[in-house]
């Protein structure tokens, strides 16, 4: 039930009417952070779970098994509702099925599933796109693979950075009809684009990072775009801050004279210490 009430709130942000910003998240702490601050939704981005897991870049390298545990230790430490960048369901159509139902099992409220050829062919530097008839049947594997009805499935493509915005647009339509709940577009430059979008579909629209003239939240309200991703500085910033503090204390700083180090009230906040010294009361008869 726990897991169906994050799915119900990430399906009221694509019923509303508002368009809302993701936080960022790729672990416990930044899902907890992501949640006290009071992001309706966390984004769970390919590049940064291939960096959090293995610091390595976002060339489909990670498995569908590390992508499918790291979702679930975030599911445990959180209850904010989680949209997972399931790339390109880590194979063909029947692999497809199979990441929605990890996916699923592991607390995620929603994925997408895209129609970029990965991992990259060989000898070509430029990105690809499968067939329309290929991205068809994996999205229709997607549903099929969804045993919890309201797990939220997104057809998502690149189209209009790879091939044309009419490419994009006759995708879309392709993968509304097979019944995904929403659609997700990646390289939409303009808000000529994004509205010829608008008007040849019907599904909800997530944007994955746009120019500036994409920026105004109200604008997007009114074009059906419900969620924007603002890109994932979080462990961008998480990065500098321990290259600064490791390069900081092999310089011999000592440990006290450190800069941009957390307050104890936010560490304990993050470790939810209150909730654990409590049950360490209630449970092993400790004192809080």
């Amino acid at each position: 039930m726990a897991f169906r009430s994050r799915r119900e709130k990430l399906r009221s942000i694509l019923t509303g009417s508002a368009c809302v910003h993701p936080g960022s998240v790729y672990d416990a702490i930044s899902i907890r952070i992501a949640e006290d601050l009071g992001f309706p939704l966390g984004m769970f981005g390919g590049s940064v779970a291939s960096l959090a897991v293995l610091g390595d870049p976002d060339v489909t390298l990670i498995t569908l098994t590390e992508l499918a545990e790291q979702m679930r230790r975030m599911s445990r430490a959180a209850m904010l509702p989680v949209l997972v960048d399931a790339d390109h369901g880590y194979g063909n159509a029947l692999n497809v099925r199979r990441t929605v139902q990890e996916l699923e099992t592991a607390g995620a409220a929603g994925l997408t599933i895209e129609d970029t050829l990965l991992p990259a062919a060989f000898g070509e530097a430029k990105t690809q796109l499968i067939s329309l008839e290929e991205g068809v049947g994996k999205m229709k594997a997607a549903l099929d693979g969804r045993s919890d009805p309201s797990l939220v499935i997104m057809g998502r493509t690149g189209a209009a950075s790879v091939t044309s915005i009419e490419d994009a647009i006759r995708r879309a339509r392709a993968y509304e009809a097979t019944g995904v709940d929403a659609l997700f577009f990646t390289g939409i430059k303009s808000r000529a684009e994004l509205e010829a979008i608008v008007a040849a579909t019907r599904l909800p629209i997530v944007l994955g990072g746009a120019p500036d003239e994409l920026n105004a939240i109200d604008y997007l309200a009114n074009q059906r775009v419900r969620i924007a991703l603002q890109g994932h500085a979080p462990i961008a910033a998480a990065t500098q801050a321990v290259y600064e503090t490791q390069k900081a204390l092999r310089e011999g700083t000592p440990p006290k004279n450190l800069k941009g180090l957390p307050s104890p009230d936010l560490t304990s906040r993050v470790m939810r210490e209150a909730d654990v010294k409590a049950r360490s009361a209630g449970f092993l008869g400790l004192k809080k």
